[in-house]
């Protein structure tokens, strides 16, 4: 190969490398050319073993006794400062200050940020990442923190496995307004378009999580989002977070995955990944399965009628038990009428005592007795 054909190879190559994109700067979506199905083309780690997010199938979870319940630190005292909030084009984002940070682990974790999952068909059609028996909830919330004991930064930490803890708290909706979550929602009108942020006031970050910090699930994972690194410790909890139709309606109809330059606005909808397999992993519960299992509201309306039943039934029997002692009670007050029983006797004693009864019979009465009249007298 001459020198000028050379030059021309090496020219194709360099201009090959220059032109294709690198993993970092693929534009990513959850749908379309690079949809999720096509994430592992772009970043490698997303066709792992060992992904998430994973449908948690309560029979095949093993109890850990030395699962401990968690212990946010800092949560509550969120101080002046006010959080920034922001729209990336995937979700709602809200960075949260160093000074938080999650016990219960290994490691101490120091938080980094949050942001939600959330579906497009209202309440009952799914939205959130992780599922339960095969059941989804209407969104979620996940929190994310890195090992800021072995590690200096998040970026650092997130490439090693045991480098990231991230809570998943599922969300459901009911009649009730949850007024903690309004301290996002009413702010999602600020960054509807891509790239948008803004300045929230500070408040409980706590006050989102669910009231039982003791019972979970506990499995090694990913990030559920390009570059989808296998590096999450992952504790999705048991109990759910409750906020009404009308919070998931405004979380799923406000927010755009376009920028406001864009010619075509794009709703921000349907922004969680399919549960990927579980495949050598197991998942852990802190409890055991007896003690973590939740009732359907039938089972709990099937148990209360039968309570109520019961106490119906109990009282009846009650009652039927005090009427027959006070009505046995009365017959032995009431005089009686009856005849007193006759004495019966058997043998010579029947046959002397009917002897004697015939000697009184025939005993003569006392006769009264008569004085004598006086004679008559003659004349002389």
């Amino acid at each position: 190969m001459d020198s000028l054909g050379l030059f021309i190879l090496l020219m194709l190559l360099c201009f090959q490398w220059t032109t294709a994109p690198a993993a970092e700067e693929v534009t990513w979506t959850y749908t379309g050319l690079v949809g999720q199905s096509e994430w592992s083309q772009y970043f490698p780690d997303c066709g792992g073993t060992s992904q998430s997010p994973v449908d948690v199938v309560t029979t095949q979870t093993k109890y850990d006794p030395s699962l401990i319940p968690l212990t946010p630190l800092g949560y509550s005292q969120h101080g002046n400062k006010p959080f920034t909030l922001y729209n990336n084009g995937h979700t709602a984002v809200i960075d949260l200050p160093d000074w938080m940070g999650l016990g219960g682990l290994p490691w101490l974790f120091t938080a980094v940020q949050m942001h939600l999952h959330w579906g497009s068909g209202g309440p009952s059609h799914g939205g959130s990442e992780h599922t339960i028996n095969g059941l989804s909830a209407d969104a979620e919330l996940h929190v994310v923190h890195y090992n800021s004991e072995l590690y200096p930064n998040m970026s650092t930490a997130m490439t090693q496995s045991d480098g990231l803890a991230v809570l998943g708290i599922l969300i459901v909706t009911g009649e009730e307004t949850n007024l903690a979550f309004n301290n996002i929602l009413h702010y999602l009108s600020r960054i509807r378009h891509a790239d948008q942020k803004v300045s929230i006031p500070a408040f409980d970050i706590q006050s989102l999580f669910p009231k039982d910090l003791g019972r979970y699930y506990r499995y090694n994972g990913s990030l559920t989002t390009p570059p989808c690194y296998q590096s999450v410790i992952w504790t999705l909890f048991n109990e759910r977070v409750q906020i009404s139709k009308a919070q998931l309606l405004k979380m799923e109809t406000i927010l755009y995955t376009s920028k406001v330059e864009d010619p075509v606005r794009m709703l921000l909808q349907d922004n969680y990944r399919a549960t990927q397999l579980l495949n050598h992993r197991v998942v852990f519960a802190s409890f055991t399965a007896e003690s973590g299992k939740e009732l359907s509201s039938g089972e709990v309306t099937a148990i209360v009628i039968g309570v109520m039943c019961g106490c119906v039934g109990l009282a009846v029997i009650i009652r039927f038990i005090v009427k027959t002692i006070r009505s046995t009670s009365s017959w032995d007050v009431l005089p009686s009428n009856r005849p007193a029983p006759m004495s019966r006797t058997k043998g010579p004693e029947k046959a002397k005592d009917k002897k004697q009864d015939m000697a009184l019979n025939s005993t003569p009465k006392a006769e009264k007795k008569e004085e004598p009249s006086p004679s008559p007298q003659t004349e002389p």
